[in-house]
């Protein structure tokens, strides 16, 4: 097998990567087949920490704007992040991966206390770590738990796992003039306000040169690809 390029990275896959086309909160299938492709860069050599969000299931900003205390409702979204955990560590479990989720917050019954010393251990142990309910703060999202959990164990690189090919000018969906980004820096990221993720993460990356890949998570087998040294989506790094 071709040698792969990191060592330890950080996937973060939104929580809409695991709904259903029929609206379903949760597919199983695709969390199999994702299960599937990190137990792929386990048995490569690949230490691979998760953050999953839980949009699939509730947005704690959406529910504020609907009335909601935002507070409680951020809280809300970070329990949705530990169901989303759950369900992959099952499905990667079952694929004979071991996995271990670690959630900010006290759910002693279902998961781990997140501990960095330990959550190291774990992946130096070849297990999956899930980092689940984002930093365990409200207004801070998932995108900047991944950015945080990303340096603190010190990942080579994340890869924030999206519904399109990478970086654009606008947003393609929208705007068929979109011009795609194969490398940008942060610094550029941040001037233009392009829609990566948010500012703090961003900024968190920039500070600490964790280079970032944004790519396509519904293309099969891209992430393999990816560790194989394929140029793939949009690399984000320090100037």
């Amino acid at each position: 097998m071709p040698q792969m390029i990191c060592k330890r990275i950080l996937l973060k896959l939104s929580g809409e990567a695991l709904m259903s086309k029929e609206g379903g909160s949760i597919d199983t299938a695709i969390v199999k087949r994702l299960a599937t492709e990190v137990k792929d860069l386990c048995d490569a050599g690949v230490e691979v920490g998760l953050v999953l969000g839980g949009g699939n299931i509730l947005r704690g900003a959406e529910k504020a704007g609907d009335g909601l205390n935002r507070v409680t409702s951020d809280q809300m979204g970070m329990l949705a992040t530990v169901i989303n955990a759950l369900a992959m560590q099952d499905s990667l479990e079952h694929l004979g991966q071991q996995t271990r989720v670690m959630t900010a917050l006290k759910i002693t019954q279902v998961c781990e206390e997140y501990i960095r010393r330990k959550a190291v251990r774990h992946l130096e142990k070849g297990r999956v770590v899930i980092f689940a309910a984002g930093t365990g703060n409200p207004f801070f999202t998932t995108d900047s738990a991944a950015s945080l959990r990303a340096v603190e164990i010190n990942a080579e690189l994340m890869i924030k796992a999206t519904k399109v090919k990478g970086v654009y000018s606008a947003d393609p969906e929208k705007d068929k003039n979109a011009k795609f980004y194969s490398r940008i820096t942060y610094d550029e990221a941040l001037d233009q306000r392009l829609n990566v993720m948010d500012t703090t993460a961003l900024v968190l990356c920039k500070e600490n040169d964790l280079p970032m890949r944004v790519m396509n998570i519904f293309e099969p087998g891209a992430v393999m690809r990816l560790m194989q040294g394929e140029d793939i989506g949009t690399l984000i790094e320090k100037a």
